[in-house]
């Protein structure tokens, strides 16, 4: 084998290996300015935040969150819930309501039209197991957690226990929600930064 061959071959690792990091670089990129994106310029609202079971609410670095609209109302569901089960997401309709905090007016399994003085927002997918008994539809939007720094978890749980943290949300134009601060007594305690 010639100098000349064993160059051109490591010439080729080098190479693959810079297309790879490059492409994981552009891959990265995406996922941290798709957030941005919607925290630079997605819609405000304002969410309550809900009891959680206090031995879940802190695990490790990040607050579990759980919202009222957590709870999707089958009354509020257009068309009604769909006859076949299988993986399903909802687009839920918000309103501002009591205290500025933001409700659901409506829902459907089919994407919601925009609608001025409303945002939606679109749930993970879930399961459904078609028409129930069931009240109210248990959904998750992506917003469920919150990473706090480190050992400033315990203040949050006391004003978790008292009713008095919420949440600031920016929502994209496809109903993806990004948080954007948590308060606490109304008051901003940890600020989302862009990067």
């Amino acid at each position: 084998m010639s100098v000349f061959s064993m160059q051109g071959s490591g010439c080729r690792y080098f190479v693959a290996a810079v297309i790879v990091a490059a492409l994981q670089t552009a891959v990265l990129g995406y996922v941290i300015e798709s957030r941005a994106s919607i925290l630079r310029s997605g819609a405000d609202i304002l969410l309550k935040t809900a009891p959680v079971d206090p031995r879940d609410f802190l695990r490790g670095d990040y607050v579990v969150l759980n919202y009222d609209i957590s709870s999707v109302p089958v009354a509020s569901i257009i068309g009604g819930v769909p006859q076949d089960q299988g993986s399903k997401s909802l687009w839920v309709r918000l309103k501002p309501g009591d205290g500025g905090f933001w409700g659901i007016v409506e829902s459907s399994f089919a994407p919601l039209p925009e609608q001025a003085g409303a945002v939606f927002l679109h749930t993970r997918p879930f399961y459904s197991y078609g028409p129930s008994s069931a009240d109210h539809l248990r959904v998750e939007y992506g917003i469920e957690r919150y990473y706090v720094p480190e050992g400033q978890g315990t203040a949050l749980e006391r004003a978790r226990q008292d009713g008095d943290v919420s949440i600031a949300v920016r929502v994209a134009s496809d109903g993806t929600p990004q948080i954007r601060s948590l308060l606490v007594d109304g008051k901003p305690a940890y600020d989302e930064p862009l990067y």
